[in-house]
């Protein structure tokens, strides 16, 4: 196994629906007219939304931001991705799921990719959405600081503390 991510999209007109929002998709898997598959190299961030209607209206309303698991790290189990993802955002019930897609489309519209967007800010679009409140929004000047922190070498004093606590 490469480590990558893969998710089952499925789409059955006005029954199950199930897509990728934003991410970058390393391949595609079509199985037949309706079903495939996407994989996410590690430490890619994507969008699953998942939908379901039964006769008498919608049924199931999901989204979930997740980032591929590298190889080693802990990981959540999703419904449909395999192995699973890291947990950036996890929300269901249409008015929710309607407004990350907002946002998603807030961030496209400064010019940045939503999958490049900092993992904490859709820890706190999860976190306040979860609560009833209003995320703030994300900006340009909090995204180049969070491109500027990809590019700091990680603190040798956490590498310490962190390698000496993990030896048995």
């Amino acid at each position: 196994m490469s480590g990558d991510a893969t998710v089952e999209l499925v789409w059955i007109e006005k029954r199950i629906e199930h897509w990728i929002r934003f991410g970058r998709i390393a391949r595609t898997t079509i199985q037949s007219r309706s079903r495939s598959t996407a994989a996410f190299d590690p430490g890619a961030v994507f969008a699953f939304v998942r939908w379901q209607a039964n006769d008498f209206g919608t049924a199931i309303s999901r989204i979930d931001i997740l980032r591929a698991p590298r190889s080693g790290e802990p990981y959540a189990t999703v419904p449909y991705v395999t192995p699973g993802g890291d947990s950036l955002l996890r929300l269901s019930g249409w008015p929710k799921v309607e407004r990350v897609l907002q946002i998603g489309d807030e961030i496209e519209a400064l010019g940045i990719d939503p999958a490049d967007a900092a993992p904490d800010y859709w820890r706190h679009v999860h976190n306040r959405l979860s609560a009833g409140l209003e995320p703030r929004s994300y900006t340009a000047a909090q995204h180049r600081a969070w491109l500027l922190r990809q590019t700091c070498p990680p603190d040798p004093q956490t590498q310490r503390t962190a390698t000496a606590g993990s030896i048995s």
